[in-house]
């Protein structure tokens, strides 16, 4: 069991998520998809399931957006890319950030872990041989490609090769999220993503 990080969504931190502009709609589309994407690398690295979002939730301080199992899922549905069509809502700023703040709160407890599976990659790719190699690598990279293979539409349009070096992109973000201001590093990574695919 690790160590309950007792902190809070202050008021500083919501402040370093608001942009100057706040993003258009199809901005938005793009942000919901990378969002439930750095979920989905925390899920199949560190075994991270809805109680956990949902306690981080709570001592975030902003339980009001993510209240119980349905509201989360409803937040991930939104992502357009997922499967199905049942309980899709449309993802407003607010709960965007919301899901920031979840996000790089749960990578900050298990950042020794996403550290270790960084380094682990690095060494491999060093030595010139494949992630698999190494056990934690490997089950990550085959859990996260069965998980969105399940949950995503287009699924069919990424080879085995095009899915494992998402995993590995995500994993290594992951990292940059653990540390001092990796709120503020994810919002405007979403940010600059998503203008960079509405333009």
């Amino acid at each position: 069991m690790h160590q309950t990080l007792k902190t809070t969504a202050s008021k500083p931190e919501w402040e370093n998520l608001i942009p100057p502009t706040g993003p258009q709609p199809a901005q938005l589309d793009n942000i919901k998809t990378q969002l439930d994407l750095v979920l989905l690398a925390l899920e199949s690295l560190a075994g991270i399931g809805s109680e956990a979002m949902l306690r981080a939730a709570v001592e975030l301080n902003i339980e009001t957006m993510v209240a119980d199992r349905v509201s989360l899922w409803r937040l991930r549905q939104s992502n357009p890319i997922r499967k199905g069509s049942g309980g899709r809502k449309k993802l407003d700023v607010e709960e965007a950030r919301g899901l920031v703040l979840i996000s790089c709160y749960l990578a900050k407890q298990h950042q020794e872990l996403i550290r270790r599976a960084v380094a682990l990659l690095e060494q491999l790719t060093q030595a010139n041989r494949p992630p698999h190699h190494s056990g934690l690598l490997g089950d990550y990279i085959d859990k996260f490609c069965n998980t969105y293979q399940e949950r995503m539409e287009d699924d069919e349009n990424l080879s085995s090769q095009l899915l494992m070096n998402l995993a590995l992109k995500l994993l290594i973000d992951l990292l940059f999220y653990t540390g001092q201001g990796g709120e503020r590093r994810l919002w405007l990574a979403l940010l600059d993503r998503s203008r960079s695919t509405t333009t």
